[in-house]
């Protein structure tokens, strides 16, 4: 965010993330949007200059695209997966949920 308003947009435009934040957040700020863009939310769909409506009293985050043009943008989504190294961290990715059901480990 202290970018934003070093460029003197912290009036203009908000940041909008399925991450997390320091607790030095200024301005206009959404966090821990689910589901995450890495499991194909919506929020994996945007687009530079998509339109998105923020009604803060009355809980809306909705971004202005036809469903129609969602349902494409879905069926054109290829998820981003890194390759792992480490036997611990494929074991992580494996067994650990996302954040929002807790991030907590869930072995069958």
């Amino acid at each position: 965010t202290s970018l934003i308003m070093g460029m003197g947009l912290g009036d203009k435009v908000a940041l909008i993330t399925d991450g997390r934040f320091s607790g030095a957040t200024r301005g206009a700020s959404i966090g821990h949007v689910s589901p995450e863009a890495a499991e194909g939310g919506l929020i994996a769909l945007l687009k530079n200059g998509d339109e998105i409506h923020i009604d803060v009293d009355q809980y809306i985050l909705e971004a202005k695209l036809s469903e129609e043009e969602i349902a494409q943008r879905r069926a054109d989504f290829v998820p981003l997966v890194k390759p792992l190294t480490s036997s611990w961290l494929k074991q992580y990715r494996a067994l650990v949920t996302n954040a929002s059901h807790g991030a907590i480990l869930e072995a069958e």
